[in-house]
This record gives structure tokens, C-alpha cells and sequence, in this order.
């Protein structure tokens, strides 16, 4: 799979975790020269503190674009180590 923003590819692997309808990447997998660190956290009841992370592509920035757990609770392990897209972003196989 891919996930695509702006015509670039962020990310792919045939290694993907689906959870709650979402394409769980690794975190080897990513073009981390698309990524930005963002100060943004939301907090899931069962997967705990997520964090993320923000596109920029060609000059165009995709606010909080990759969320990530850092650590996650022992029931979300499957996350670990991950990221998931939105905001824009296509995940196509």
C-alpha cells in the first residue's frame, strides 16, 4: 500500500495493520524527509496519547497530517512503532 499527498508518495509497505478502519504503516516505511514535527496530541481511551506529525510537500504544509503512538497502551500494541494518515491523505493499494 501507499499513502499519497500532493502527488508524493509519504510511505509504503505491504506491511500494514488495519485498526478502526485506518492503514497502520510502519515507521521504516515513511519519507521522513516529507515529515515535520508538530506539537499536536490528541488521546485515545484504548490506544492512549497520540502524537504527529505534518506534510510539507513541494512548498504545500498538511497540518498534523500523521498521527503516530509513541506508547501506546498494552491493548493498541499492534500500533507500535506506526503511522496512520488523514486530512487529505490517499492510501491506495
Amino acid at each position: 500500500m501507499k499513502a499519497i499527498w500532493n502527488g508524493t508518495v509519504i510511505a509504503e509497505s505491504d506491511d500494514i495493520v488495519l485498526v478502526e478502519g485506518n492503514a497502520y504503516f510502519p515507521a521504516s516505511a515513511l519519507r521522513r524527509e516529507y515529515l515535520q514535527h508538530s506539537n499536536h496530541h490528541t488521546y485515545c481511551p484504548w490506544k492512549g496519547q497520540a502524537s504527529y506529525h505534518s506534510l510539507l510537500v513541494d512548498g504545500e504544509l498538511n497540518r498534523d497530517a500523521a498521527w503516530f503512538y509513541p506508547d501506546p497502551k498494552p491493548e493498541a500494541d499492534m500500533v507500535r512503532d506506526r503511522v496512520a494518515f488523514w486530512r487529505g491523505v490517499q492510501v491506495v493499494d
